[in-house]
């Protein structure tokens, strides 16, 4: 059965969608099936994958609303092995319109449980927000990637986004856990960068990857491309940031499974 990650941080800003688009990427390229969901009603990472949002028929929208089937909602992206679930504006209602819908907190669930079997891993974009969309991912994931930028308040609503975390965990999903905090947009030439690092390090006793992925050029170029950073730029800082992180997300999946025998 895949690994359903959901990549949560509801600071703006920090590389959320940076991160969903190149670590499914960077799986994708290794050779695994790779689902995309993107619950983000920006849809960066839809168009990030290199798919027009203004030629979409149906959306993740349709399908939370019992309007199309899963299977007619995929989109194929820009890379081998990786296909999405895309999204647009249209998303930002659902929130309303789902009230009064029963259990409406399990509807991804609902809709993905079935498929999970075809897939090695399924990265949830949710949007910048503690909603019901980003709620909907935590019911659907085994795991919530926590993006971090390294700046002066990477801290800053972090708390709030692990009560989240734990009350989903209480209440919804018992098996819910924290896959891991990466930072991202690194500057090595600062020292603030490196203290950030520190001091997460410091005060969060969650798993926190080895890697860092760095401030870099054209990884910023590359959604106006709609291309993930190891198609536009494979070389880049960026792109074997990326690689390494998929590398670890493996491992840690490989680690996990055999602790369980």
């Amino acid at each position: 059965m895949g690994r359903t990650i959901a990549i949560a941080n509801q600071k703006g800003g920090v590389g959320k969608t940076t991160t969903a688009i190149n670590l499914a990427a960077c799986l994708a390229e290794k050779g695994n099936n790779v689902l995309v969901i993107d619950i983000d009603p920006q849809g960066n990472t839809t168009s990030g994958l290199g798919i027009n949002k203004k030629k979409l028929k149906l959306t993740v929208y349709d399908m939370m609303l019992g309007e199309c089937t899963l299977e007619e909602c995929k989109s194929k992206s820009c890379m081998k092995n990786l296909v999405v679930l895309p999204s647009d504006v249209d998303l930002a209602g659902a929130e309303i319109e789902l009230i009064g819908v029963d259990n409406r907190e399990f509807i991804l669930k609902r809709l993905i449980d079935p498929v999970r079997d075809q897939y090695d891993f399924i990265i949830i974009d949710c949007p910048p927000s503690l909603n019901m969309l980003t709620v909907n991912a935590m019911t659907t994931a085994n795991t919530v990637l926590v993006p971090i930028q390294c700046e002066y308040y990477a801290l800053e609503g972090l708390s709030q986004l692990m009560h989240t975390i734990d009350l989903v965990q209480k209440r919804l999903n018992p098996d819910l856990e924290i896959e891991g905090v990466v930072f991202t947009m690194y500057d090595a030439r600062t020292n603030l960068s490196l203290q950030v690092v520190e001091n997460v390090k410091k005060n969060l006793k969650h798993n926190i990857y080895k890697t860092i992925i760095p401030r870099n050029v054209r990884l910023a170029e590359a959604p106006s491309h709609g291309q993930p950073i190891n198609l536009y730029d494979s070389k880049s800082a960026g792109a074997e940031g990326y690689r390494q992180l998929a590398d670890e997300v493996i491992e840690r999946g490989v680690r996990d499974w055999y602790s369980e025998f």
